[in-house]
């Protein structure tokens, strides 16, 4: 992940100077300073808020949010890879907003997998809450449907029994569905 968002960012800079200073820099209030700053071009922003989430300073929480909600999933996924680091306790309920924003649905996949690895107490309540609607008739939102199962999946909690029962029905969601149902501990 590191690799891959570095070299892209070092792409999107042109290879400039400015980027190899914010690569090579371990001041924290160096990399903060490039989220506050007016006229930053996207790439350092985003380098700054990755650097500043592994390290676990929480000033990056925003820059990321906003990064996680991006239209761009390789944005997204550094996002949520630097968020689940972070160690801030917003991050859940920020990620379960966005995976329930019926209006920001086409971009809830990186946001539903964080939910995933966070194992939150948000996390059941909203991946129930997406996958409920992506169960409706013609849905285009398969991708995100399936992140939703799988995620229950792992995180085997008999509240989402009911939901992956009726993704059942559904052709695309089903042998994902079954497996999760398999990896939820049976009542007693």
């Amino acid at each position: 992940m590191v690799r891959s968002l570095t070299e892209r960012l070092r792409r999107e800079s042109g290879g400039s100077a400015a980027y190899d200073r914010l690569a090579a820099t371990s001041d924290t209030d160096e990399l903060a300073e490039v989220l506050t700053a007016p006229g930053q071009p996207l790439w350092a922003r985003e380098l700054a808020a990755f650097r500043l989430g592994l390290a676990g300073d929480r000033r990056a929480f925003e820059s990321l949010v906003l990064l996680l909600n991006h239209r761009d999933p390789q944005r997204c996924a550094g996002a949520a890879h630097a968020l689940a680091r972070l160690g801030d306790p917003r991050t859940a309920r920020a990620a379960a907003a966005l995976a329930t924003n019926e209006l920001r649905v086409a971009y809830a996949l990186h946001p539903v997998r964080l939910l995933v690895e966070l194992r939150a107490p948000e996390s059941v309540p909203a991946l129930v809450t997406t996958l409920e609607r992506r169960l409706r008739p013609h849905d285009p939102h398969h991708r995100v449907a399936l992140a939703c199962v799988e995620g229950l999946g792992a995180l085997g909690d008999p509240r989402a029994r009911r939901v992956l029962t009726e993704a059942l029905a559904h052709p695309a969601l089903a042998e994902a569905a079954a497996r999760a149902l398999a990896r939820i501990p049976k009542q007693r």
